[in-house]
């Protein structure tokens, strides 16, 4: 009876050119990368207007998703009702921001009116506390609202199209989707 012993063979040279050749395909697919990509566009906003994600405070955010989401339920309201809800209509809804609410006073207890100016109608909430956030105003109008924000001593407006508001101070509230929604690139 024969015991023959076979030595395994080397692997360090086998190890070496999986490594390399790992190391070709990251380099590879790094200038591939770098080579294809393309700077992310920035959406300017004008004079008279605010981005919602990076000019408003956390409060104003609030205030201005949940006007968003109450414009559905307005326009609802409004085709029953055949003219715009009263903010006591909305709040007796449960609607925020317009309920008055543990919510609503930590974000500034806005105190909702409707203005009605010429033919155009307005949900105006004057906030009770404008150091939290700002006076709010909704205009009703086609499938998306128009919102408006005042963070001085807001006055109910004389007249609600854009160049008159934006000449009594307020700042129309404007969202921009796009890649810099969940990724902010500061460089």
């Amino acid at each position: 009876m024969t015991t023959q012993v076979v030595r395994p063979a080397g692997a360090g040279h086998e190890s070496l050119q999986v490594l390399l050749l790992s190391l070709a395909i990251l380099a590879l697919a790094a200038l591939v990368i770098v080579w294809r990509s393309e700077p992310a566009p920035q959406q300017e906003v004008a004079g008279h207007q605010l981005d919602a994600r990076r000019d408003l405070n956390a409060a104003e955010q609030g205030i201005h998703t949940d006007l968003g989401v109450a414009y559905d339920e307005i326009l609802l309201l409004q085709g029953e009702l055949q003219a715009l809800p009263s903010p006591q209509a909305l709040a007796d809804e449960g609607l925020p921001p317009f309920v008055a609410d543990a919510s609503a006073s930590k974000r500034g207890g806005h105190r909702w009116q409707l203005l009605q100016l010429g033919e155009r109608s307005a949900y105006l909430g004057l906030s009770g506390d404008a150091a939290v956030a700002g006076a709010f105003l909704l205009l009703p109008g086609g499938d998306t609202p128009t919102i408006w924000l005042q963070r001085s001593a807001a006055t109910p407006p004389t007249a609600l199209h854009d160049d008159a508001l934006s000449a009594a101070g307020w700042q129309q509230v404007v969202t921009h989707y796009d890649a810099g929604v969940t990724r902010q690139h500061r460089h």
